[in-house]
């Protein structure tokens, strides 16, 4: 079953997603299942696993200078969502990504996905390196989301990427891409990034879900512009507490969302950790009453480092 049927099923019950981070290399299983553990009770509508391909990590040689590698620190993005779903029976949706990935892995990663039954797809381009100063893709591989959907569309139609017809087609993908209420960080204006939102419908993406954001008028207004250039997939607002002091300053920068001034003013309050968790759990569950109280049924949340505020949140909505 896709998202949009699932989105579709009881549309006036108030539903819950979240989204969860594979284990680090070397790790077990046992904090993420502790998560999903934790949250399972709330019976969310899918949980997305995140997917993390290399990156560059430097070594120092024997003569002293430094080499650079790509390293994977968080593999098995398939099994986990494999597992996920046999251990909880949720729906998963794993993330595919064009960072770090040529087309022959995205291919094979269709391909085990075909083989395990899952169906259900978020597509994105993935972040730039952290020495980069712009998103480059590797070789061999993607430096759009488009391009990568394009990938997915053909595998749909039975073909491989080299153009071989696939002999034994199977079930065809469904997917969501990305999308930012207060425009992506490299897109030019807010126009400009909803045009490229539009061309992934068109392409075939069946929903959106949001960056995090705090401010739900930067939300109503971005969904507003979207319906009137003709965006009509449903757009699941992502939403994520702080729960650290540190997070009050670093999530606006790392995620670029706006921090409202009122929720600056009780930022600006906080003396320790659990002040900021308290603050966090606070604002998302007036957050989320606020979106309910719009009609909107469905909200996505960001746990990596919250777990335990997103389960607060949780209850109080109950």
């Amino acid at each position: 079953m896709s998202i949009t049927e699932i989105l579709n099923i009881d549309k006036e019950t108030r539903h819950f997603s979240f989204e969860v981070l594979p284990p680090l290399k070397g790790n077990g299983t046992e904090a993420l299942f502790r998560t999903i553990d934790k949250l399972a009770e709330f019976n969310p509508l899918f949980i997305n696993i995140t997917t993390h391909h290399s990156e560059y990590v430097y070594r120092e040689r024997e003569d002293g200078l430094l080499e650079r590698h790509r390293v994977r620190r968080r593999p098995g993005t398939i099994a986990i969502a494999a597992a996920i779903r046999q251990r909880y029976n949720i729906p998963v949706i794993p993330h595919i990504i064009c960072s770090g990935a040529t087309r022959e892995t995205i291919e094979y990663e269709l391909l085990d996905l075909q083989f395990l039954g899952i169906s259900n797809l978020l597509l994105l381009r993935g972040d730039k390196a952290k020495e980069d100063a712009r998103f480059t893709p590797t070789p061999g591989g993607y430096e759009h989301t488009t391009e990568l959907i394009e990938q997915v569309n053909r595998f749909n139609d039975g073909f491989f990427v080299d153009g071989s017809p696939i002999k034994h087609p199977g079930n065809k993908f469904s997917y969501g891409v990305a999308c930012y209420p207060e425009k992506h960080e490299e897109a030019p204006n807010l126009d400009h990034d909803l045009m490229w939102l539009k061309h992934k419908q068109e392409l075939g993406a069946s929903y959106a879900v949001t960056q995090l954001f705090y401010d739900n008028q930067k939300y109503y207004d971005f969904v507003a512009k979207a319906r009137q250039l003709g965006i009509t997939i449903p757009i699941i607002p992502g939403i994520k507490p702080f729960a650290k002091l540190s997070q009050l300053t670093i999530v606006p920068k790392t995620f670029h969302c706006d921090i409202p001034q009122e929720l600056a003013a009780l930022a600006a309050r906080c003396q320790t950790d659990e002040d900021a968790r308290q603050l966090g759990i606070e604002w998302t569950t007036r957050q989320v009453k606020d979106l309910y109280a719009h009609g909107i049924n469905n909200v996505h949340f960001y746990t990596v480092s919250a777990v335990d505020s997103v389960h607060e949140v949780a209850k109080r909505l109950l």
